[in-house]
């Protein structure tokens, strides 16, 4: 222990050694002087600013460049890292009108590249520096057009010095998510100047991203939803600029978006609520939906299962299921340990769900969200299915796997059922853990048998199965004491779980990013000691 403690000592050491060199190096004449060399052509295509609509939501009224204090801002030294990043991004620039005036707008920029025209490692971070050039180009509207020649030059000249500085830098990044809005600014800055240089490595760069971060099934090797979101805007966006400058679209960059739009609608169609596994949080869909139909995409999937999860549903009714085995450790940072957990939606309300997720990985809630008693599924002596550890930066990434198996799933008009099992409490605890849901829909009622099955190392010990519940939902114990009443919306649903212990408890909902409000969830608790143990609950609908 002492030895791989001064091990550890020494790899922090060496690493902070190189960040310092490195830095050095960035800020120095030398690495200026390189990142310095560009070509003298001019801004030809300037995109749709429209097509950023898959980003982010445009305000309905959009503000004049005169209702912003600019005056002193670039030396404004108190602001929040979230403020900061939100300025030097400079997407704020949607927001405006094209009536605001093009030379105040340009000024504000001028001033920018006055004060930030060297690297720097806050205002040259790969995210914001890659979101400023996209907004800059996709506004150029106002950030470009009729302004005189030495303005030019000088917005031509930061622009592709970045993009300079982005090629020699992103990878090195640990962030994929940086990595797709980093080559998304280069293919674009290529297009934008027709610089076949830019283009050439924005594209295998993205052609790179899609080898090393979907599998072959054209699900993010995270199993993240909220990432395969992710990519597909970006995905799309880039598409769309190769498309309106009439540049060439690579078969490969096709397929990915048709892969992943198939998994798109499946997780989507005809369901309002977010599901909540593995990092996914509440969004809402439907201004992106729109996007979609306004640029005439239109997937489609008659499949019930993607990424390792099971999606059966139909206009009333879905009942959704991880049945995957967890990511490889290093696509792992997002991953929760929801092994057979479950979420079962009944006209849009969601009768059962998972706690969802804490993103802010520098929280102890992070760790929290990951565990298996966040979701609806089992965990024994307060121990999740798979194990974390947190690395030098601070994030925590799974240390062990699991092996599902024996995995079933059955979609008739009338019924459904999953089953599966998971060796993930087999090393410590000796059982084996095997789930078994099934769907009536004329009743309707979801009847659930959780089956914990010793093997050779057993060892005694507490296990409980956990419900959780959107904190909308009211819940009351009946008078026997046997069943618990669930009501949300306008519906009544009844959880019963005969010869078992069960109650409600309070817990915490992570739904939205970074924050938590409490919820119930109904508990089945019990011992593990001799033979098998057999947890037969079934939830039915009585209004």
């Amino acid at each position: 222990m002492i030895l791989k403690n001064s091990l550890n000592y020494l790899n922090d050491f060496f690493s902070f050694l190189n960040i310092q060199i490195r830095q050095f190096y960035l800020n120095s004449k030398l690495y200026n002087n390189k990142i310095s060399k560009v070509t003298s052509n001019n801004l030809e295509y300037k995109p749709s600013p429209s097509l950023l609509k898959c980003l982010f939501k445009y305000p309905k009224e959009k503000e004049n460049i005169n209702s912003f204090l600019f005056n002193d801002i670039w030396k404004n030294e108190n602001l929040s890292l979230k403020d900061f990043k939100n300025l030097h991004s400079f997407f704020w620039l949607f927001s405006l009108d094209l009536k605001s005036s093009k030379s105040d707008v340009q000024s504000v920029i001028k001033k920018w590249i006055e004060k930030n025209n060297d690297y720097n490692i806050s205002s040259w971070e790969i995210d914001t520096l890659s979101k400023r050039i996209i907004s800059w180009i996709s506004n150029s509207k106002i950030s470009y057009e009729d302004s005189n020649e030495e303005y030019k030059n000088k917005f031509d000249e930061i622009i592709k010095k970045q993009i300079n500085h982005l090629m020699n830098e992103i990878d090195r990044s640990m962030w994929v998510d940086d990595k797709m809005i980093g080559c998304s600014a280069i293919v674009l800055t290529g297009i934008a100047y027709n610089d076949n240089n830019f283009i050439n490595y924005g594209l295998k760069l993205l052609k790179k991203i899609i080898k090393l971060s979907f599998g072959d099934n054209g699900f993010p090797k995270s199993r993240s939803i909220r990432q395969l979101i992710f990519y597909i805007k970006y995905f799309i966006l880039i598409r769309e600029w190769l498309k309106e400058s009439q540049n060439e679209i690579p078969e490969y960059l096709n397929e990915i978006i048709f892969y992943l739009g198939q998994s798109y609608v499946l997780i989507h169609k005809n369901i309002k609520p977010s599901f909540l596994f593995n990092g996914n949080q509440i969004n809402n869909s439907s201004d992106f939906d729109n996007y979609l139909k306004e640029l005439g995409y239109n997937f489609k999937n008659e499949n019930y299962e993607t990424g390792g999860y099971v999606f059966l549903k139909n206009k009333k009714f879905c009942l959704a299921a991880d049945l995957g085995t967890p990511p490889e450790k290093e696509f792992s940072k997002d991953y929760q340990s929801g092994a057979l957990s479950f979420e079962f939606i009944s006209n849009n309300n969601k009768i059962i769900c998972n706690s969802g997720y804490f993103q802010n990985y520098k929280h102890q809630l992070n760790l929290i969200s990951k565990s298996t008693a966040c979701h609806s599924s089992l965990n024994i002596n307060n121990t999740s299915s798979v194990s974390f550890s947190k690395e030098t930066n601070g994030i925590n990434k799974i240390n062990s796997s699991i092996k599902i198996f024996n995995k079933k799933v059955v979609r008739d008009n009338d019924y459904w059922s999953f089953e599966a099992s998971h060796n993930g409490f087999n090393k410590k605890f000796g059982v084996i853990h095997s789930r078994k849901i099934e769907f009536f829909h004329k009743i309707p009622k979801l009847c659930g048998l959780d089956k914990i099955e010793k093997k050779n190392n057993f060892k005694k010990s507490n296990f409980e199965i956990r419900f959780h519940l959107d904190p909308a939902t009211k819940v009351m114990k009946t008078q026997d004491g046997r069943s618990i009443y669930i009501g949300l919306g306008n519906e009544g649903w009844k959880f019963s779980s005969l010869n078992n212990e069960i109650s409600f408890e309070t817990g915490l909902f992570f739904g939205s990013k970074n924050n938590f409000v409490e919820n119930q969830n109904i508990l089945i608790s019990g011992k593990i000691t001799e033979g098998e143990v057999l947890v037969n609950w079934d939830i039915e609908k009585i209004l």
